[in-house]
């Protein structure tokens, strides 16, 4: 909405589009950053009430909790020995 505003002032010159622009990048590329923050909280936030249920439940299977850690080859292998499926 600021460039529509300051756009008539500026009489939409080069140099106005060249601070919008780079304000724009700047903004994005800062957003980028803030979404990939909250998404790795809210990943860990899960692994960890994920784990947690996994110790409080008796006789839960713990082998698969490190799965992130596995290469492809290796977490089918371990989906197959305990049947769990892709």
């Amino acid at each position: 909405m600021i460039w529509a505003v300051t756009g008539p002032f500026f009489a939409y010159s080069d140099t106005w589009q060249l601070i919008i622009n780079t304000g724009t990048t700047i903004v994005t590329f800062l957003m980028v950053f803030l979404i990939q923050s909250t998404q790795n909280r809210d990943a860990k936030a899960v692994h960890l009430k994920l784990d947690e249920l996994i110790h409080a439940v008796h006789g839960a299977r713990n082998n698969l909790v490190k799965d992130e850690l596995y290469a492809l080859a290796e977490h089918h292998h371990a989906a197959q020995a305990c049947d769990c499926g892709d």
